[in-house]
């Protein structure tokens, strides 16, 4: 693993991020297609579901809370422009319908959750020594592709092993998600958010019949599946030989999946 001070580990993953996110907005007007189908579904915002919504899947969960936290990267898929913040999500945590409310709390939870996990030394450690391997391995200097590899690799392998640490826990999430009702929340985040949600109500179903998470834990279908994402971002293919990484970058973060679940302090 790398070894930097921590405040070197942070600006340089700031610095990579911005870089990202600019190649991301040009890539998303000019080139990005988002469709819901069994191929590409979710895979233009490959995320850790699982992380999210974990704590959250106890003896008896609340599905629309589960929803909540799924909410902002579904819109990732269902409606790109359209954001859902903290700051939309707040003026309805007392509404009187009781899923609504949660709904809200589940949104507030994830830029919450998004927060601190960026900001995690394991993260960015991780991140950056993923991105290092790729360059190194692919001899790809451009620093894009090798830091998107790296920071969606932490996110999607730590859901994997999640749910190998507590079998059925990925059933459980698809099983609660599957109770809520996709017309209510289309119309509750479209209420938030005072923006269309695209095609947010059909989506959801879909989310859950595909049940792509599902592909985390296989090597050469994440291998597969990221090269989806590389097509859909502008990104070059990816090497075949990916898959051979991801072994070695599995037992990682495992090793540091206390770490990358664990909060500063209690939740929202």
């Amino acid at each position: 693993m790398i070894d930097c001070g921590r405040g070197g580990v942070f600006d340089a993953l700031r610095w990579l991020l911005r870089l990202f996110e600019g190649v991301v907005r040009r890539s998303s007007r000019s080139r990005l297609k988002l469709s819901i189908d069994a191929a590409g579904i979710g895979y233009a915002d490959p995320v850790n579901y699982l992380a999210h919504a974990a704590p959250l899947l106890t003896t008896d969960p609340d599905p629309y809370l589960v929803a909540g936290v799924a909410v902002p990267d579904w819109l990732g898929v269902a409606a790109r422009r359209t954001k859902c913040r903290s700051k939309h999500a707040a003026p309805f945590l007392g509404d009187m319908d009781p899923r609504v409310a949660s709904l809200a709390r589940g949104i507030m939870q994830h830029h919450w959750d998004d927060a601190w996990f960026h900001e995690c030394p394991a993260f960015a450690v991780l991140s950056l020594e993923f991105a290092r391997r790729i360059r190194e391995a692919f001899a790809d200097s451009s620093g894009v592709r090798p830091w998107f590899l790296g920071h969606v690799l932490v996110e999607l392998l730590l859901d994997a092993e999640l749910d190998r640490r507590t079998p059925g826990l990925l059933d459980g999430y698809y099983r609660v998600v599957e109770r809520v009702d996709p017309e209510l929340v289309a119309a509750s985040v479209a209420s938030m958010a005072g923006r269309p949600v695209g095609r947010l109500a059909e989506f959801i179903p879909r989310f859950v019949e595909v049940r792509f998470l599902a592909d985390y834990a296989d090597d050469d279908r994440l291998a597969f599946r990221l090269g989806q994402v590389c097509e859909r971002v502008g990104l070059p293919p990816l090497p075949p030989q990916l898959a051979t990484l991801l072994p070695a970058m599995r037992n990682d973060v495992a090793q540091r999946t206390d770490e990358l679940v664990t909060a500063p302090g209690a939740n929202l």
